[in-house]
């Protein structure tokens, strides 16, 4: 993707009127400004404070609001009172979007109580972004990312065992937040396009973080025992120091020769290593051999040796990498223009991209800037979306994805009507289907589904067919004809030498909508290389800003895979755009690295402008402090802080009884004198009497949940976030919808379940012709697991098609 000064104008062109002064309300805007619609922004807080928060250009304007806000155009919103002005509300009327992020009750003083307007402007989308949403304890907390992913849950998994909680570097929350902002826009825009009015659509960041930690509610209910952060010299991924910088050893347990291949150290060759058993009970035998070579080495060389030898490793890229990286640069994703050198426009493009997509990246708007207007469009054709309750009825989807960044994509399509058709292979399944089974189910027979295979799976129609054999490929091919996206996340290359390539299935069927989630994108000198989630925590640059300041970078750990969860947020909206906007013919190349790298802008742009590397610095954000964790009364109980104004500074000050202290500045608040004061008075209460404490004062502050916490905690189930049921949890929704909701399917679908129903009832074939397929092991039919007297999906099927 290049990044552009104008992008083409979209086909359904729309106005967004955002009234926002958070980063994720800015970053979703910036979103529909990107795609080249036209955005008014207008800040809530008359101070603006996002304007001027570091690293700064030389004209003293903040790199993240440069990146938050560019493209897009400026309106004065507030009065010195704080009271919104008749020009921002007299645009609401002509509206498609608002996007607001004031907490409920700044909502109120402004007078834009977010159900007030949605009901006064039936057409309107209106996209509320808050931290942790209405009727919560914490709904007037300030939407930030620490304060979120600890109440969420994320923030417990990240880090070291018996060291505190860690939010992920940068604003990880805030853009994940943002992106499904985006993606609710999205989808209520097709249902207000299909008839059935506009929409509130409501985004906490906390259930945000909770639905990204989703495997943490897998792994309390099998184990009864809440996961935390590991140990990090232990297990078999691990950080090693390189000459210059860490290099994360990634690999399963069938890469281990070529791990042997690429260290040659003769120690590694002994025949007793090859078990995994034995390598997992001395890993002092192996672990410090490779230690000794990778210190004698540069750490990106030691990641090309492996990838030449297909092993996953990464290595930890900082921001000064990012901004010379060829692999990026090849691509257009950095900007290397003066304006972009010089702080004026983002340094970095977007995260969607593809024929069909631009990417506008102008100026931010000036200060107290004023619009005459919405500019001039030429009204849209009538949308042919179907009128169906849900927004993607009718919309047929070929699924070739797999454990999460993909498979994930098409369950929140599948969760919001589309006809998902998850193709898969007796003898290749999704890796998920036998996650974390032991090795006694594995031989068992037929193994039981993972707990974990539903969370990706729900609701989706399963087709067993052998890609590898010709029929196979004929069959996807003919599929295709009558689907209208494809979703895969194979290594670059393998869908070439299946067949199921975009350039083969467009050919079939010139109006499909092809999303490819790979690696590093599809070309590029490191487009081949393997990657597992982890590898692009550390390749998009997010470990070198995430970890303790006295041990270095980390990643988001195996249990939370953060790059997936991310990318597949960006990938479901990449296609909801696409059925909004009519985009059809689209080939779209999104780079699961330069996703991440993407919301890592501001530190990017930082080095391009002044020079500067990003540095790992805990907890501590510009423009907040105190803003970290602390412990509190019990074995690994914490709580999070996060002041954001002089105002809570001084309420903490006199919380600690030292009403003098509110006339220090930031420098000291953010400093290890304040930490250990404020650790002192945590610790010697009990978690919940804290944070009650604190709020009382006036003091931002929440828990840091585990999973077994938020099992306990009504939110989650409440607001779907997480579904309950007989069986292990289930991933639910990270957003909620005022006139609709989800219809998910709990039920996770067999290998081969629905291959009958979809060949007979979509494709066409005679049920003699399904069985000869199936007789020459080209498909696979298994018996559905329909209850008796519940409808089969054949109908869902003809109908999709």
């Amino acid at each position: 993707m290049t990044a552009e000064p104008t992008a083409p104008a979209p086909p359904r062109p729309l106005r967004v009127l955002e009234l926002t002064e958070s980063v994720a309300g800015g970053v979703c805007g910036r979103l529909f400004a990107g795609l080249g619609h036209d955005v008014v922004r207008g800040a809530t807080d008359p101070a603006d404070p996002l304007r001027h928060r570091t690293p700064v250009n030389p004209d003293g304007l903040s790199l993240e609001f440069v990146a938050v806000h560019a493209g897009k155009r400026g309106l004065t919103a507030v009065d010195p009172a704080g009271r919104l002005l008749p020009d921002a509300r007299g645009l609401l009327d002509d509206a498609d979007v608002l996007v607001l992020d004031a907490t409920p009750s700044r909502a109120r003083a402004l007078g834009v109580d977010p159900h007030e307007l949605a009901a006064a402007h039936p057409e309107l989308v209106v996209v509320w972004i808050t931290g942790f949403g209405p009727g919560s304890p914490y709904s007037d907390l300030p939407a930030d990312s620490l304060l979120a992913e600890s109440y969420g849950g994320l923030a417990t998994m990240i880090g070291e065992a018996g060291r505190q909680p860690l939010a992920l570097g940068g604003e990880q929350a805030a853009h994940c937040g943002a992106v499904t902002g985006f993606l609710g826009a999205m989808l209520a825009l097709l249902r207000r396009d299909a008839g059935q009015g506009g929409d509130l659509v409501e985004v906490a960041l906390c259930d945000v973080a909770a639905y990204m930690d989703w495997k943490g509610d897998v792994n309390w209910s099998m184990t009864g025992t809440a996961p935390g952060r590991a140990v990090r010299d232990e297990g078999d991924w691990r950080l090693v120091r390189a000459a210059d910088g860490w290099v994360g050893y990634i690999f399963l347990p069938r890469h281990w020769p070529a791990v042997v291949e690429l260290v040659g150290d003769p120690a590694l060759r002994d025949p007793a290593l090859a078990s995994q058993d034995e390598r997992t009970a001395h890993p002092e035998r192996w672990w410090p051999v490779i230690e000794r070579w990778t210190a004698q080495l540069p750490a990106q060389e030691v990641y090309a040796r492996a990838q030449q030898l297909g092993l996953p490793f990464g290595w930890v890229a900082r921001t000064s990498d990012l901004a010379t990286c060829e692999q990026l640069a090849g691509r257009g994703f950095l900007d290397q223009g003066p304006a972009a050198r010089a702080g004026k426009v983002p340094a970095v493009g977007g995260p969607l991209h593809g024929a069909g997509l631009g990417w506008a990246s102008g100026p931010a708007p000036a200060a107290n800037a004023g619009t005459a207007g919405w500019l001039p469009r030429e009204e849209p054709a009538a949308h042919p979306a179907a009128a169906g309750r849900l927004p993607l009825e009718g919309v047929v989807v070929l699924d070739f994805g797999t454990i999460t960044a993909g498979a994930a994509v098409t369950r929140l399509l599948a969760d919001h009507g589309a006809t998902v058709l998850k193709v898969e292979w007796t003898d290749r399944p999704d890796t998920f289907r036998t996650w974390k089974l032991t090795e006694s189910q594995l031989r068992s027979g037929t193994p039981p589904t993972s707990p974990y295979f539903p969370s990706n799976n729900v609701g989706k129609l399963d087709v067993a067919i052998d890609l590898k054999t010709a029929e196979g490929q004929l069959l996807v091919r003919e599929l295709a004809r009558h689907a209208h996206v494809v979703v895969e996340n194979f290594r670059v290359g393998v869908t070439r030498r299946l067949g199921i390539d975009a350039a083969t299935l467009l050919a079939e069927n010139p109006r499909l909508v092809y999303l490819s989630l790979s690696s590093q994108g599809q070309q590029g000198p490191e487009s081949g290389n393997r990657s597992f989630g982890s590898t692009l925590d550390l390749l998009s640059g997010l470990a070198s800003v995430t970890g303790y300041p006295d041990r270095g970078p980390t990643w988001s750990s195996y249990e939370v895979n953060y790059p997936d969860q991310l990318v597949s947020l960006i990938g479901a909206a990449a296609v909801a755009y696409c059925v909004q906007q009519d985009v059809t013919g689209a080939a779209l190349d999104l780079s699961q690295r330069e996703a991440v790298s993407w919301t890592l802008s501001a530190q990017i742009a930082d080095h391009v402008v002044n020079g500067r590397d990003a540095q790992v610095t805990g907890n501590r954000r510009p423009g907040a402090a105190p803003h970290d964790t602390f412990p509190a009364a019990g074995e690994d109980r914490w709580l999070a802080v996060a002041c954001t104004t002089d105002a809570h500074r001084a309420a903490l000050a006199h919380w600690l009884g030292r009403p003098g202290l509110a006339a220090r500045g930031t420098h000291w608040w953010d400093g290890p004198e304040a930490a250990s004061l404020v650790a002192a008075a945590t610790a010697a209460l009990p978690r919940d009497e804290a944070v009650a404490a604190l709020l009382a004062a006036g003091v931002p502050a929440v828990p840091v949940l585990t999973a077994a916490d938020r099992a306990a905690t009504a939110r989650f189930t409440e607001r779907g976030v997480t579904l309950g049921g007989d069986g292990p949890p289930v991933k639910g929704s990270p957003m909620v919808f005022a006139r609709y909701a989800p219809a998910v399917r709990p039920v996770a679908p067999a290998i081969g379940e629905h291959t009958r129903e979809v060949l007979t009832g979509l494709a066409g074939l005679a049920p003699g012709d399904v069985r000869r397929l199936e007789d020459a092991g080209a498909v696979h039919c298994a018996r559905p697991a329909v209850p008796a007297g519940e409808p089969t999906d054949a109908r869902k099927v003809r109908a999709g098609g």
